[in-house]
């Protein structure tokens, strides 16, 4: 584990933000293990920090906009904003999709940072990545606070995660003993 990777797990334990027991993701899988960013966006110290860590790692990438999905990638990505004085808008849920709404607009060409708190599939990164696109608007980098998929999630383009921590996940049919005996919650994401 490198040193931010030190440092964004020991802000999860002191949030009270990484949870264990048994969990239904956004994905469908099931873990034992949940990333409840909510926790760790009641401290905004946390939150500084965590947007600090991501701007250091994105070193010279230029971009005009972060655009966050509903409801994960808001307070981190509203601090990288802030921070690196960009502009920051939000995509959220309309009948289960993500879409642009609230008079949001992007430009032909603008230069657009993806932030998202947790990716395991990345389902939410996927449909953020086609709503910019489809304005005409040029992603150019993905930022996670947590990629727990793996190594699995590519999306085409430079992908920065604080943390890379893959806690095994499994479909339902397919739940371990230890982990079935235990009851279910879907925390929210």
């Amino acid at each position: 584990m490198d040193n931010s990777q030190d440092e964004v797990l020991k802000i999860f334990e002191e949030t009270g933000a990484l949870l264990t027991g048994h969990f239904v993701l956004r994905s469908g899988l099931h873990s034992g293990h949940f990333f409840q960013c909510a926790q760790v966006c009641q401290d905004m110290a946390a939150v500084t920090r965590l947007a600090e860590m991501t701007l250091e790692k994105l070193g010279g990438v230029e971009f005009e906009t972060v655009v966050a999905p509903a409801m994960g990638g808001l307070v981190i990505g509203q601090e990288i904003a802030r921070q690196s004085g960009r502009r920051f808008i939000f995509l959220e849920k309309v009948e289960g999709d993500l879409a642009l709404r609230r008079g949001f607009k992007l430009k032909p060409g603008e230069k657009v940072l993806i932030t998202e708190d947790v990716v395991t599939r990345g389902g939410r990164v996927e449909e953020a990545l086609k709503i910019v696109r489809e304005a005409g608007a040029d992603p150019i980098a993905v930022s996670v606070i947590v990629d727990r998929s793996s190594g699995n999630a590519d999306f085409g383009l430079p992908f920065l995660s604080l943390a890379a921590l893959s806690f095994p996940t499994y479909k339902a049919e397919n739940l371990p003993v230890e982990l079935a005996s235990i009851p279910v919650t879907k925390p929210g994401s």
